[in-house]
């Protein structure tokens, strides 16, 4: 599936190549994993402090990594399938050719914004791990998770780039 198609449901969201689809996916999935094993490192943590009163040394500052990987995770998917939050007051009347110019606009501010933050956080990475970085309790460097973090801001540059190109060319259909 090549072509760009209207969503019929959202009348925004257009149906993405399987391979695009399929790479959302896999990181949002993987995102979601990360949520789980916070999840039970967490559980597993206040258990440890309810009944023994030791906690998981380090848990909260796994639990911020971790959250940051899983919220850079869902960001493509959610940007492929056009769950990005929506004001359409001043839209719902628009024509479906404004709609989609606007969408464009969206999609191309939203592009610039990721490949800004891969671009920084990459050149964070390198900074981190040439100074030798490391978290205050479990001593983990900190340069890993940005690494872990910039395939997600890559598919999410191409994801957009894709929404915007689509968006486009149902505005000018």
């Amino acid at each position: 599936m090549a072509d760009a198609e209207l969503n019929t449901e959202t009348g925004t969201a257009l149906r993405a190549p399987r391979w695009l689809e399929a790479a959302c996916r896999l990181i949002a999935t993987a995102g979601g994993l990360v949520l789980v094993g916070m999840m039970l490192m967490t559980v597993i943590s206040v258990t440890r402090r309810t009944l023994f009163g030791a906690p998981l040394p380090g848990d909260f500052e796994m639990v911020e990594m971790a959250s940051a990987v899983a919220i850079f995770a869902f960001l493509p998917l959610c940007q492929l399938r056009a769950g990005n939050v929506l004001v359409d007051f001043f839209t719902m009347r628009a024509s479906p050719r404004t709609n989609h110019l606007l969408e464009a606009v969206g999609d191309l501010i939203w592009l610039v914004i990721a490949a800004l933050l891969t671009w920084r956080l990459s050149v964070g990475a390198a900074e981190f791990y040439s100074y030798g970085e490391s978290s205050m309790i479990l001593r983990l460097p900190l340069w890993w998770g940005f690494v872990v973090i910039l395939p997600s801001l890559a598919l999410l540059c191409v994801t957009c780039l894709w929404t915007m190109t689509g968006h486009l060319r149902e505005a000018f259909r």
